[in-house]
């Protein structure tokens, strides 16, 4: 049996994937229009490294590396700077890195 994941879209509504996603899914999911959930629709925690019951320090999201797609740089400006997807989208990748591509 194939690996699945659980996302939620558009309107709330929750999907059962195949994974890994396909290439579109892929891109839905990096750009933010997508995002992974447990089956009832809680969000979804990749499971920790390390040994159990051990707190894993919390982690600031880097920015993309340069050569990033534009995606990746839309995504990262939604999760991160709270930029609506619509917004990031209309801005060139340029502008992203420019806004969004250092963190102080």
């Amino acid at each position: 049996m194939a690996d699945t994941g659980h996302f939620k879209g558009a309107g709330n509504v929750i999907w059962e994937l195949a994974l890994p996603l396909n290439e579109v899914m892929q891109e839905q999911l990096t750009k933010g229009y997508l995002r992974r959930v447990n089956a009832d629709g809680s969000p979804y925690a990749e499971p920790a490294e390390g040994r159990e019951g051990e707190q894993q320090p919390e982690q600031v999201e880097a920015p993309p590396a340069a050569n990033a797609s534009k995606a990746h740089w839309v995504g990262y400006a939604h999760r991160v700077h709270d930029v609506s997807i619509d917004d990031a989208e209309a801005m060139t990748k340029n502008d992203l890195m420019e806004l969004y591509g250092s963190q102080g």
